[in-house]
């Protein structure tokens, strides 16, 4: 019932007031003019005042004038409209003196909320009867719920002077990499994407997962969504990182890899869901329910984006994929939480020493999205020789285009950054430029194991 009288308490009465603002009060146009929309009002009258209201503004930046729609109520077709029309402006004419003007100014945006919530509601109703689709559903109400809630008109440059210089510090989460958190002053911050771009088999998950790892070792909380691997296969990965030992040895040291996780202070959640069957929407259910519990969540990682699923439905792949990093970058603005994802490079990539922006795979609209995208290239020879290099394609916090070497295990997800110039950055640069060299001397060695070992059997 008290649903049923709000909604009531905007009808014919409220809205010839809420016009009556409209055409009174520009600040208040000025103010409201981005959610005005003539779909949410009592009638056909009411409806094309509102358009004339908006389209007025528009042209001239003012308020239309009962002068004005005069002459425009003379260009209606329909006599039945342009009556009503005339019946709605002796009652706006009526409450121009109203005493509560003031309150319906306060009310209106509740009154937007309220209507947008009512369409929705009616809108749900259709998708029900369509195909039940509850993402689209749950899509249409949370943004209906978040209707009308913004009354910040901006930050006062003058009169905030101080508040601008608390705010100006961005909280950040550190990558595993000094050299990485120095161009990105300090790290991934709160509500932030930043995106892992390789080929596959590459090595994604495990720098995801070395993020993660050093999060936790930082005494954060971590929440790791897996859309390929199942939740032990990346638990095992992360033993791996904190122990140092390898996963195929990882059953034979159980007690000291244990003893390595119970000196952690920070908490990993590890959830998984299957390819295409996730959408952000999934996730920021997940997130809410942890957090209803009672869980501090400091940075979420979800490997990886391009397999999850549009909420939107849109048929070309790269619009699906750029709707997916829109709506993981709301997600990570609605929890104040940093996200790190990671997204395919195109088969090409492969051959490439570094991995530009024109690799990425399908969608271009990802690089835009995000706040941070950083490349890992590794051909078949860096893989057995242990190197990569890390290239740096997007930074919104300082400078792009350089590319770092490293060092990559696989094995125990050690990866090791370094510049350019440095002794361990030559000496990798080195390596990669006579891979073709190294690949056969440890190829010849292996080799050389090999029959050794036949020779020990017979």
């Amino acid at each position: 019932m008290s649903k049923i009288k709000t909604i009531s308490e905007y009808g014919f009465s409220f809205q010839v007031k809420f016009i009556v603002c409209l055409i009174t009060d520009k600040l208040f146009l000025e103010q409201i003019i981005d959610i005005l929309d003539e779909r949410y009002t009592a009638n056909d009258a009411f409806r094309w005042l509102i358009k004339e209201i908006r389209e007025y503004y528009n042209q001239y930046k003012d308020v239309i004038s009962m002068n004005v729609f005069k002459i425009k109520i003379q260009e209606i077709d329909s006599d039945l409209l342009r009556v009503n029309v005339k019946d709605v402006l002796r009652e706006i004419f009526k409450n121009m003196e109203a005493q509560d003007l003031n309150y319906i100014r306060d009310k209106s945006l509740d009154f937007h909320k309220t209507q947008v919530l009512k369409d929705a509601i009616v809108r749900s109703a259709e998708i029900i009867e369509r195909d039940g689709n509850t993402d689209e559903i749950k899509s249409l109400i949370d943004t209906a719920m978040k209707a009308g809630v913004e009354r910040d008109l901006g930050h006062n440059y003058f009169e905030d002077f101080e508040k601008r210089y608390e705010e100006s510090a961005r909280i950040t989460t550190p990558t595993p990499w000094d050299i990485i958190n120095e161009l990105m002053q300090g790290g991934l911050g709160a509500g932030e994407l930043g995106v892992i771009v390789s080929p596959a088999g590459i090595g994604k998950t495990w720098v995801l997962c070395a993020m993660g790892a050093y999060a936790i070792s930082q005494k954060l909380n971590v929440v790791h969504y897996t859309l390929e691997l199942n939740e032990a296969y990346v638990g095992l990965r992360y033993d791996s990182i904190f122990s140092g030992f390898e996963g195929q040895n990882l059953k034979y040291h159980k007690e000291e890899v244990m003893e390595k996780l119970f000196k952690l202070d920070g908490k990993l959640t590890i959830k998984y869901y299957p390819t295409k069957s996730c959408t952000v929407n999934t996730l920021s259910a997940h997130l809410k329910k942890a957090m209803t519990f009672g869980e501090k969540i400091d940075m979420v990682i979800v490997d990886y984006a391009d397999i999850m699923r549009d909420i939107h439905k849109t048929r070309e792949v790269r619009h699906a994929l750029g709707n997916i990093y829109e709506d993981l970058r709301g997600m990570a603005g609605e929890f104040q939480i940093p996200v790190w994802t990671a997204s395919q490079a195109n088969r090409s990539a492969l051959d490439e020493d570094v991995i530009e922006a024109s690799r990425i795979a399908e969608s271009y609209a990802k690089i835009m999205v995000a706040d941070f995208v950083m490349s890992l290239s590794r051909k078949i020879e860096d893989k057995i020789g242990n190197t990569g290099r890390f290239h740096v394609i997007k930074n919104r916090f300082g400078p792009d285009g350089l590319t770092y070497p490293a060092r990559i295990n696989t094995n125990i997800g050690k990866i090791e950054l370094f510049e350019a110039t440095s002794i361990q950055g030559k000496d990798i640069q080195y390596k990669i430029k006579n891979r073709d060299n190294q690949a056969k001397q440890i190829l010849s060695l292996r080799y050389d194991d090999l029959m050794k070992g036949e020779e020990i059997d017979n």
